[in-house]
């Protein structure tokens, strides 16, 4: 695991910003709690007169007065955008890092396997998700006890799992797309990322568009659906892992064919 390590060490500064930074925001919100259920019923009533506005951040189903709820939409756009924007940056520049730099050559002239480095690189991406997430966790478990409050442990699980899982699918499908590319595809990556958060705020709005929560890891990792029903939506979050491990089954194949320059 020499690669993964290497990898590891070199995007420390880019994991520990992000961290950081999301850690942060977990913290100024969960910290301003108090003072916000105080006022719970103007919130609520500020909410529910927004209209489409309220049930595209699922602000309908949500009590602002208790912190479950409070977590779900603040801190949990919190994860959710900042881990998706992090977990594509991180996938699309993978792979195709190597070439941009002129790297890639001179990898493979080692007596290392393609498929070897594509398992240490996705290994390193998988890595960087994954203490990203247990630091969000133990941030803010630490904030609601320092606030002297408590959370729905099972919901509040429920819903880290299901951001993890969201972060999984879109550095897979970034993953793959890095395999294919000869340079940075950063803004792609973002940019697929946003575009998937748009799509089920679409879904949320419109009945019609309902369909899309099958398309983007979003539907799946809802706050609101996941708190008031406690459980995941076992179909799209289904469709998620299969797009997650077609994601990487792609980034090998395609590695595996690719001309090297």
């Amino acid at each position: 695991m020499t690669l993964m390590l290497f990898e590891l060490k070199r995007n420390r500064l880019s994991l520990a910003v992000w961290t950081a930074a999301i850690a942060l925001l977990l913290l100024v919100c969960l910290a301003i709690f108090p003072d916000m259920k105080g006022q719970v019923n103007e919130l609520n009533a500020a909410f529910s007169s927004m209209g489409s506005f309220t049930e595209a951040f699922g602000m309908d189903q949500l009590n602002f007065g208790e912190l479950m709820g409070f977590y779900g939409l603040e801190c949990g756009n919190i994860l959710g955008i900042g881990g998706a924007f992090f977990a594509a940056y991180i996938g699309v520049n993978a792979l195709a890092g190597e070439e941009k730099n002129r790297t890639a050559e001179y990898l493979l002239t080692h007596p290392v396997s393609r498929s070897r480095v594509v398992f240490e690189k996705l290994a390193c991406v998988l890595c960087q998700i994954l203490i990203l997430n247990a630091v969000s966790m133990l941030t803010s478990l630490i904030a609601v006890r320092a606030i002297g409050e408590s959370l729905q442990m099972k919901e509040f699980l429920l819903l880290h799992a299901a951001y993890l899982l969201l972060q999984a699918e879109i550095a897979a499908v970034c993953f793959a797309v890095s395999a294919a590319l000869r340079r940075s595809g950063i803004g792609a990556g973002l940019g697929l990322a946003a575009v998937l958060y748009f799509l089920n705020l679409i879904a949320n709005i419109s009945e019609d568009a309902e369909w899309l929560k099958y398309i983007t890891p979003f539907g799946y990792a809802e706050a609101a659906d996941i708190i008031t029903n406690a459980e995941l939506a076992p179909v799209p979050a289904a469709i998620g892992c299969l797009v997650t491990a077609a994601g990487i089954a792609a980034a090998f194949i395609i590695y595996d064919q690719k001309d090297i320059l």
